[in-house]
């Protein structure tokens, strides 16, 4: 009985199979029918896209056609497809093989492309039925041109430019920039970075906006706080969020004015220009290069040889600048960075210990609300070292806010800056006499503490937290005041 009921609906299952497979041979069929009659039904207007012109040029468009048909959903569809690999790592990305078709829609009307290869000439034809093309020729052609530049500007590997080279080789060296730095990554106010995405964003699509207003397409930005406070990393971030390469202007390098401006035309579209520590430059007065000259960088007629740029200047403090550099249309957007504060650490502790939220989260903040005062640089160093015990980096990071709250209280109260500060290790500040030339700041001051010292002192907290009773202290380099 049972043979005959497994023989039963194994027979059903076989009748089954077949409707439905005659039913799929059917349909498929339908769907021919249904094409060819649509074929014989319209009148279409071909198009060929050749890749090289009569001059045997690059034809761009055809390159752009090229990059937007790999992205088409369709393309999955087609009898033949290329797979290839991208230049980023995981990134593959699908290619029309020879004579092979896929199909696309716009605006409601139906299109096709066709790859086709004879005698080694390769072109697309585009096939569109007559009744639509004066409707959706032009405006397709121009999607085409702005999906295949989006896909370009991300799959574009981003270079580092220095200008270190000579006429002969060419003035600007490039190696492949791979900083990991990420507007996500970096430690500034929420409400603030926002605001610059967006800047960023309304940047790289107002070229037409700029045109308009009969203005060059370029934006430039003013960074400026103490050192160690994420200015470069700022930069990098923006560069990558972008997909610009980064031309770095060393002044030292430059031998003048007219220098200044020949590497400036020297740079491509699509880059962001950085000048660092621009204020010690010019007090320093170390180069060749004016502030005219610096002016005529800005906002001058050869700052117009060129579009869709950001130029970025850093400076540790603005104070001493001369004010005609930094009005707007030379300097358009102004951005502090200041010391570390509770927010900022928050976002550290998140990316160097990937914790959120702790039991000593409380203590920092108060730590902080007292007028600790770290730079970023420093908190992430000792991040860093302590990495594999959360616990162990906040209460560094405690005792490192309160060494510099002391030590500003006590520079605060009377002592002497003509002194060199010792910190021992029970964290009471010491001072002896020193040179009277030797004018050093506070231990835990940003501007001169250095990542050498700032270990110096993270190793006698952990002596201090081992239950060692040793008089340990540790003294400033002269060299760094």
């Amino acid at each position: 009985m049972n043979l005959f009921m497994v023989v039963g609906a194994v027979a059903g299952g076989l009748v089954v199979f077949r409707i439905v497979f005659l039913w799929s041979v059917l349909i498929n069929f339908v769907r021919r029918l249904w094409g060819l009659m649509e074929e014989w039904c319209y009148v279409y207007q071909f198009y060929r896209i050749p890749e090289y012109n009569e001059n045997f040029q690059e034809n761009q468009l055809y390159k752009k056609v090229s990059v937007y048909l790999g992205s088409l959903a369709s393309l999955e569809d087609s009898d033949y497809a290329n797979l290839f690999a991208g230049k980023k790592p995981n990134e593959i990305f699908l290619q029309l093989d020879p004579n092979q078709v896929v199909r696309d829609s716009f605006l409601g009307a139906k299109v096709s492309w066709r790859n086709e290869s004879s005698s080694g000439r390769k072109s697309f034809v585009l096939r569109i039925r007559k009744q639509d093309k004066r409707r959706i020729l032009r405006p397709y052609l121009q999607h085409i041109q702005t999906v295949a530049d989006e896909m370009d500007l991300k799959r574009r590997e981003v270079k580092l430019y220095t200008n270190g080279g000579t006429e002969a080789v060419g003035r600007w060296r490039s190696v492949a920039f791979t900083h990991p730095a990420t507007l996500e990554s970096i430690a500034m106010d929420a409400d603030l970075k926002n605001k610059l995405r967006s800047d960023l964003e309304s940047f790289v699509k107002g070229k037409q906006y700029y045109h308009r207003l009969g203005r060059v397409w370029k934006r430039s930005y003013l960074l400026y706080g103490p050192a160690g406070t994420g200015k470069t990393s700022f930069v990098a971030a923006m560069a990558k969020f972008l997909s610009y390469d980064l031309y770095e202007v060393d002044l030292g390098r430059v031998k003048d004015d007219s220098d200044l401006k020949s590497l400036l035309l020297q740079t491509s579209g699509k880059s962001v220009i950085l000048v660092e520590d621009l204020d010690r430059f010019l007090a320093e007065k170390s180069g060749n290069v004016s502030i005219s000259g610096i002016l005529n960088f800005t906002d001058g007629v050869f700052s117009c040889c060129g579009e869709e740029r950001v130029m970025v200047f850093t400076m540790n403090s603005r104070d001493n600048v001369d004010p005609s550099l930094l009005r707007p249309g030379r300097l358009d957007v102004h951005i502090y960075f200041p010391l570390c504060d509770f927010p900022a650490f928050k976002t550290l502790a998140t990316s160097y210990l990937g914790v959120k939220d702790h039991k000593l989260f409380p203590q920092v903040e108060e730590v902080f609300q007292a007028g600790g005062k770290l730079s970023p640089a420093e908190i992430g160093e000792i991040l860093i070292v302590n990495r594999s015990s959360p616990s162990r980096a906040l209460k560094s990071v405690i005792n490192a806010l309160q060494s510099s709250n002391t030590t500003a209280a006590a520079a605060a109260g009377g002592v002497g800056t003509k002194t060199v500060r010792r910190l021992s290790e029970s964290g009471s500040v010491n001072e002896r006499s020193d040179d009277p030339e030797d004018t050093s700041a506070v231990v835990c001051r940003e501007s001169v503490h250095t990542v050498r010292e700032f270990r110096r002192l993270y190793g006698l907290l952990k002596m201090k937290s081992s239950g060692s009773r040793k008089n340990a202290s540790f003294e400033l380099d002269k060299e760094a005041s």
